[in-house]
C-alpha cells in the first residue's frame, strides 16, 4: 500500500485547495440566499421565461425563488464544474506522468506489479474524489443550517451521491485516458470535463439529443432533475458501468504497454 499512501500524500494540497474554492463558493451562494430571498420570485418568474437559456440550466423545472431552487442552480453549476474538473486533473496525472516525469522506471524496479501499482494509483484517486465531494456537502449542508433555512434533505443527499459517481466516473475515464499517453496532459482532461459538461446543457435544450443521456454525467448529476423527481437511475447505472469499464481498460493496458524511460 505504499503506492498508495505516497498518492494521497501527493493530492493533498491539490485536494485542500479544490475543496476550498469549491466548498467556499457553496457556502457563499448558500450564506446570500435569506438577503435575496425576497426579491427572488421576480426573478424566477423572469428567467423561467428566458426559453432556451432556461431550459438548458434547469430553471424552468425549479422554483428559483425557493432554497432547492437555488442550491440545484447556483450551487450545482458550481459542484459539477469544480467536481468534474478536479477528478479529471487528478485521473489524468496517475499514470502518465510517471512517463512524463521519467519517473516510470524508479517506480517498476520496486517488488510490486504494474497492475498493482496502477491499482493502488486508481484507489487513491477514489479517496480524493471521496473526500472533496464529502468536504463540498459538508460546506453546503453546514451553511443551510447556519442561515437556519429548511431543505429537503433527501434530495440534497442524492444530489451529492450523484456528484460523487460523475467525479469517479470522469476520473475512471481520464485515469484510462492517460494509461494511452506518454505524458500528462491537463489540458486534454479539462477538455474533456467541459466538453461532458456542455453535453449536458445540450440534452436540457430538449434539440433530440437524448441519446447523450447515456454519455455525460451531467444527465444524472443534475440537481434540478433530481429536485424536480425525475428518475436518473438508469442513466446513473451507465455511466458507472462506462466509469468502471475505462478504469479497468486503463489497468489492463498499463501493465502490457512498453514503458517509455
Amino acid at each position: 500500500m505504499t503506492i498508495f499512501w505516497r498518492e494521497l500524500r501527493a493530492g493533498v494540497k491539490a485536494l485542500l485547495l479544490w475543496s476550498m474554492v469549491v466548498g467556499g463558493l457553496l457556502a457563499v451562494c448558500v450564506a446570500l440566499y435569506p438577503s435575496m430571498a425576497d426579491s427572488m420570485g421576480d426573478v424566477s418568474a423572469l428567467f423561467a421565461d428566458m426559453g432556451s437559456f432556461s431550459a438548458a440550466f434547469g430553471m424552468d423545472t425549479l422554483a428559483f425563488g425557493s432554497l432547492m431552487g437555488f442550491y440545484g442552480v447556483e450551487c450545482g453549476n458550481i459542484l459539477g464544474l469544480g467536481g468534474a474538473f478536479f477528478a479529471a486533473l487528478t485521473g489524468m496525472g496517475l499514470l502518465a506522468g510517471e512517463e512524463g516525469g521519467h519517473t516510470a522506471e524508479f517506480l517498476l524496479t520496486h517488488p510490486v506489479g504494474r497492475v498493482q501499482a496502477a491499482a493502488e494509483k486508481l484507489g487513491a484517486m477514489a479517496v480524493l474524489v471521496l473526500a472533496m465531494q464529502l468536504i463540498c456537502f459538508a460546506w453546503g449542508a453546514g451553511t443551510i443550517l447556519a442561515i437556519g433555512e429548511r431543505a429537503v434533505w433527501e434530495d440534497l443527499i442524492t444530489y451529492h451521491a450523484a456528484a460523487l459517481l460523475m467525479g469517479l466516473e470522469v476520473g475512471g475515464i481520464c485515469f484510462g485516458l492517460s494509461a494511452l499517453l506518454r505524458r500528462s496532459s491537463f489540458g486534454l482532461a479539462i477538455g474533456l470535463a467541459a466538453l461532458l459538461y456542455f453535453m449536458g446543457l445540450a440534452v436540457n435544450l430538449d434539440v433530440g439529443l437524448d441519446w447523450l443521456r447515456y454519455v455525460t454525467p451531467f444527465s444524472y448529476a443534475d440537481a434540478p432533475r433530481i429536485f424536480a423527481g425525475e428518475p436518473v437511475g438508469r442513466f446513473a447505472l451507465t455511466g458507472g458501468v462506462l466509469g468502471c469499464a475505462c478504469a479497468a481498460f486503463g489497468l489492463w493496458w498499463y501493465g502490457r504497454k512498453d514503458i517509455a524511460a
